[in-house]
C-alpha cells in the first residue's frame, strides 16, 4: 500500500519556506517576494521525484527506485500541496508589485497551474479507469509542460548575475531530469515523451 506522506513533506517544506520568507523579509514586499522564490524551490526537488520516478526504476531497479515509484502519485500529490502555497504567496507577493503584471506574463504560470489541479483531481485508481487513455495523456502532457515552465524559468535568470547561481544550478538539475527520461525510455525502447 502506498503510503501517503510525501504529501505531508511537501505542505511542511513549502509551509516552512513561507514561514522562512516572511521572517527574513525587511519589507512586506520583500517578504512575500522570498517567500514565493522559496516555496517554488522547495517545490521544485519534489516535483523531479515525480518527474523521475518511473525512468530511475527502469534504469536502477533497487528498493529505493521500487518505494518511489510506488509512491510516485503520493509525491506528486506532495508537489501540488507545496505548490498551493507557492500560489498564495505569488499571488500576495504579485499583488504588492507596483506595477501590474501583463495578462501575456501569467499564462505560463496559470497553464502550469491548470495541470497540476487537473493532475492532482485525477490522480486516483477511480479517475484513471474512468478516463482510459485520456488519463495518460493527461499525465505525460502534464508533467512535460510543468517541466517546461520550470525549466524556462530558471535559465531565464541565468543572465542576471544576481540569480546566476540559482538559475544555472536549477536548470542543469531540470536538463539532467530530461536526460535521464530519455535514456529510461531508450532503454525501454518507447518514445521518448511518452
Amino acid at each position: 500500500m502506498a503510503r501517503k506522506w510525501p504529501m505531508a513533506v511537501g505542505l511542511a517544506l513549502s509551509l516552512l519556506a513561507l514561514m522562512a520568507g516572511l521572517e527574513v523579509g525587511t519589507t512586506q514586499h520583500e517578504s512575500w517576494h522570498l517567500a514565493a522564490r522559496w516555496t517554488a524551490r522547495v517545490g521544485f526537488p519534489i516535483f523531479l521525484m515525480t518527474y523521475l520516478a518511473s525512468s530511475l526504476l527502469r534504469l536502477s531497479p533497487a528498493p529505493w527506485s521500487r518505494a518511489l515509484a510506488r509512491d510516485r502519485r503520493w509525491w506528486g500529490l506532495g508537489f501540488a500541496a507545496s505548490h498551493s502555497v507557492h500560489l498564495v504567496a505569488l499571488t500576495i507577493a504579485t499583488s504588492l508589485d507596483p506595477e501590474p503584471r501583463t495578462f501575456a506574463s501569467l499564462i505560463p504560470g496559470g497553464t502550469a497551474y491548470v495541470f497540476i489541479l487537473a493532475m492532482a483531481l485525477t490522480s486516483s485508481n477511480a479517475a484513471m479507469r474512468a478516463m482510459g487513455r485520456n488519463w495518460k495523456r493527461l499525465h505525460t502532457a502534464g508533467i512535460h509542460v510543468i517541466w517546461l515552465i520550470f525549466t524556462l524559468a530558471y535559465a531565464k535568470r541565468i543572465p542576471v548575475p544576481e540569480t546566476r547561481a540559482i538559475g544555472l544550478t536549477m536548470t542543469t538539475l531540470a536538463l539532467a531530469a530530461l536526460l535521464l527520461r530519455l535514456m529510461a525510455r531508450k532503454r525501454r525502447g518507447a518514445p521518448a515523451f511518452a
